[in-house]
């Protein structure tokens, strides 16, 4: 099964999801050199202490993650979703998220928490992730969850599907993997992923998204 608020287990802990949200970030990079039509980005210095991963459609569906020594939290939002309520969404999104987030997720107003439909969270110390009761409903997917978070299973051929329909490029799913090993880029493996990409146009990408790059001569 897919990530979603009803089954968190399928989410990789803290690191790992950290690790892959900078994977999704760089591959985008690789795939769009142009920033403003990127679905995922990752800010490795987004402030003091913090990371920060996000995915926007354009749309206006998205997700914001913080990464911090409190732990990892993050919320998204699906404007077709039966939870969704403009400026005034369902108390129980929020219902438990832990102080050390309210500051920087919360209260942040650059991820448009006012509009949120669904929201998880772990603490550095805990075993699990948690979300808010979410509302009943007969939808299969009634925050949005399912539709947003479901590339975050870390699995390579779900990339390789997202690819194919948004960039409409074929990629390997090998590279793709290699991407999610976080084995170091290399100038061999982005001519694979985008003929057209020049590498060393990269490198500010990868500096901002803390990804590792080959120190030798590509191969």
């Amino acid at each position: 099964m897919n990530v979603s608020t009803s089954n968190l287990n399928a989410l990789p802990g803290i690191a790992g999801l950290m690790r892959l949200t900078q994977s999704l970030a760089i591959l985008d990079a690789v795939l769009s050199p142009e920033w403003e039509y990127r679905y995922y980005s990752f800010n490795q210095a987004w402030a003091d202490g913090e990371k920060m991963a996000s995915m926007r459609n354009g749309s206006g569906d998205q997700w914001f993650a913080i990464f911090s020594a409190a732990g990892a939290a993050l919320h998204g939002v699906l404007r077709d979703a039966p939870m969704y309520r403009p400026g005034n969404p369902w108390p129980a999104i929020f219902s438990g998220l832990p102080e050390a987030f309210h500051a920087n997720l919360l209260h942040e107003p650059a991820f448009t928490t006012q509009d949120s439909t669904f929201c998880i969270w772990r603490l550095a110390d805990e075993t699990r992730w948690s979300c808010g009761p979410v509302e009943s409903s007969t939808a299969d997917d009634p925050d949005g969850s399912a539709r947003l978070l479901g590339i975050l299973a870390g699995r390579p051929e779900q990339y390789v599907e997202f690819a194919a329909d948004y960039y409409e490029c074929d990629i390997d799913p090998r590279d793709v993997a290699a991407v999610y090993r976080h084995e170091p880029l290399a100038a061999g493996l982005v001519r694979r992923l985008n003929p057209e990409c020049d590498f060393a146009s990269l490198q500010d990408d990868l500096a901002e998204i803390g990804y590792p790059r080959s120190a030798a001569d590509d191969r």
